[in-house]
């Protein structure tokens, strides 16, 4: 495949894919589909944006005209990142995550499908499965709970994938991938929040106890993940993506503190939001034996780099659309 569009590529993941991809992959030409909402940022990708095999295209994936005809450009497989992901904003939003993450993956599919795209990846998140307890892993053979407006959207755009898998034959696969932190994450999620409220030596606040439990993935390993499952996947599957990386929230926030030299008294515990699900943990073993897939980073590794990242970021702060944010996840 040498054609491929990216949707919400200006957004984290989005970003650190087409960038990764670009690198491995010269020969390789990407048109990047991005609303350009405050979670989307310029800034992201200033460093292809020249580049000839690389095309920013501003539109919203819920316009039918403009994604068919991208998609009539003679693109043969579609990646599929946008999204409106924000847990706190889907609780006083519902109706923006419904339009975005379901009817735009609706457009999308059907686009891809009329213009026989060979490849669609639907890239989702655990979310879909709701809370764990104490023990036990997510498998794709999980049932879909999901808490919160947003995770309910996901899993409807996830169910309109299979059902284009399998009614008309689209080849479609879908990832749903465990919490993603790195470089150019939006601070309105937790590492980043945490990490720019100490570096600000502001208060670092976390949602009740602290004690809610995620499996942590590096994006970069992320991004690895979905080159293989682009290009080797089993149409029709799912594949989960995680790394293993469980921790607390607060075991977090004191990583982050113990890095930066700073006592854990920085930390001040908030009231937690509705629906905040307690427990994350991903079975990646499909992944692994399937594609041969693992993640390189240490959780203490990659938190060491993605403070460094912010700490010398002060030009990529200053481009965003809307810097506040809640505590997450």
């Amino acid at each position: 495949m040498r054609n491929v569009l990216v949707t919400g590529g200006l957004g984290f993941i989005g970003s650190n894919y087409i960038r990764y991809m670009l690198e491995r992959y010269p020969e390789l030409n990407i048109v990047n589909l991005d609303a350009l909402t405050y979670a989307g940022h310029p800034g992201n990708l200033a460093d292809v944006s020249a580049s000839p095999n690389y095309r920013f295209v501003q539109g919203d994936i819920t316009d039918q005209a403009l994604v068919g005809e991208l998609l009539g450009e003679g693109v043969e497989a579609v990646v599929h990142f946008a999204a409106e992901t924000h847990v706190d904003r889907s609780i006083d939003h519902p109706h923006r995550f419904v339009q975005t993450n379901v009817l735009g993956t609706h457009v999308l599919l059907e686009a891809a499908r009329r213009s026989r795209v060979r490849r669609f990846l639907h890239v989702s998140t655990d979310e879909v499965y709701g809370s764990l307890g104490p023990t036990g892993l997510f498998t794709e053979s999980s049932p879909l709970a999901p808490n919160s407006p947003y995770s309910a959207s996901k899993a409807g755009s996830d169910l309109l994938a299979r059902a284009f898998w399998e009614t008309y034959g689209l080849h479609v696969m879908t990832t749903r991938c465990s919490n993603n932190y790195g470089p150019r994450q939006h601070p309105e999620k937790l590492i980043p929040l945490l990490i720019l409220r100490a570096l600000q030596d502001r208060p670092l606040p976390l949602y009740g106890d602290g004690l809610n439990v995620r499996d942590w993935l590096h994006v970069e390993d992320h991004c690895r993940a979905l080159d293989l499952v682009l290009r080797k996947g089993r149409p029709g599957e799912v594949y989960n993506v995680g790394a293993s990386g469980e921790r607390t929230n607060l075991e977090v926030a004191r990583l982050i503190l113990q890095e930066l030299g700073l006592p854990d008294t920085r930390i001040a515990f908030v009231p937690d939001r509705p629906g905040h699900d307690r427990r994350y943990a991903i079975d990646a073993g499909k992944l692994r034996r399937e594609l041969g897939w693992s993640p390189k980073y240490a959780f203490e590794q990659g938190i060491r780099q993605t403070i460094a990242w912010y700490a010398a970021s002060a030009d990529w702060l200053a481009g965003l659309a809307d810097p506040s944010g809640k505590p997450q996840p």
